[in-house]
């Protein structure tokens, strides 16, 4: 990667890669949840990755590049670790906080991603249709850690202790 449109591309595919496989574990994660209101949150997300996913492909469109993703072996390793905390909780509630914290390791992580590609794309002076699509995706990861961190600090953690 010599510049940063480079860097701009690949960091795009490494997002789209990370998205694909966040919308494969979401389902996963909603059957394992004991709360109501976390499957709902799991499956709600779920919806939104759809979209989001859908958006990037938008992007890929406009730059005049393949929708196509490079491995991501950060977002493998996050979701790997959530993986282990829903097989090996011992209890629903446990699980639960596991599966909030494992969940929120993804969301900062799309949040950093999305963070920089907005900051690259208005550097590299990029058409404000794609830096919106961008923004949108980043501004629904916010609402998306926000809302899990007030189920956490609501009632969840307190049920697993």
């Amino acid at each position: 990667m010599k510049d940063l449109d480079a860097l701009f591309k690949h960091f795009l595919r490494d997002i789209f890669y990370a998205e694909r496989q966040v919308e494969r574990t979401l389902p996963k994660m909603a059957r394992k949840a004991e709360s109501a209101d976390l499957k709902e949150a799991f499956e709600h997300h779920l919806e939104e990755t759809e979209g989001q996913i859908e958006n990037l492909r938008k992007v890929f469109d406009h730059l005049g590049m393949k929708a196509r993703g490079v491995t991501c072996e950060a977002i493998n390793g996050i979701l790997e670790e959530g993986k282990e905390i829903m097989e090996e909780a011992e209890t629903g509630d446990a699980r639960d906080a596991g599966m909030i914290a494992a969940a929120q390791a993804v969301e900062h992580y799309e949040i950093t991603r999305y963070g920089t590609l907005i900051a690259w794309g208005r550097t590299l002076k990029l058409d404000k249709d794609v830096l919106d699509l961008l923004q949108a995706n980043l501004d629904q990861e916010y609402a998306a850690d926000e809302k899990l961190t007030k189920m956490a600090e609501g009632q969840l953690n307190s049920e697993a202790a």
